[in-house]
């Protein structure tokens, strides 16, 4: 199995399969220097929608737009559905949206992240928080 565009040929008895896609666990992630070297800690899924969507409003501002073919964003969001606690990192373009990675996270950095959304749980794709950045750049060697 490869993972598209990465390269990654042989699976670990640390990936896992979601919805029939092989993803990165943490530790597969951390080798993927590539892909972690390119993480944008400052994307959000809206600001996502913002800069990669037809429909976004990043045109309407001078720099959030963007700017070529082929051109993509690598960051992390909390579906706060999912159990156990998590997040997923996605590859966003113009075309689409691509998870890569789930990682496991302490499920109360989780629920402080859903709190401070101020979203109703269980129902929302959320940004991870400062609290929750530290821990990923932490388990990751950034």
């Amino acid at each position: 199995m490869v993972i598209p565009r990465y390269g990654l040929n042989r699976l670990s008895n640390r990936s896992f399969v979601c919805g029939g896609n092989h993803m990165w666990g943490l530790e597969e992630l951390k080798i993927q220097r590539e892909i972690v070297d390119r993480l944008d800690w400052e994307m959000t899924p809206e600001k996502a929608v913002e800069t990669y969507l037809e429909w976004g409003t990043g045109w309407t501002r001078k720099d959030d737009f963007v700017r070529y073919p082929g051109q993509e964003a690598l960051y992390f969001v909390i579906y706060d559905w999912e159990k156990p606690a998590q997040v997923t990192l996605i590859r966003r373009t113009m075309k689409e949206a691509e998870e890569i990675a789930k990682i496991h996270v302490p499920a109360e950095m989780v629920r402080r992240a859903v709190d401070a959304a101020g979203r109703k749980p269980g129902v929302g794709v959320c940004a991870i928080t400062e609290e929750i950045k530290e821990w990923l750049k932490e388990a990751l060697g950034c």
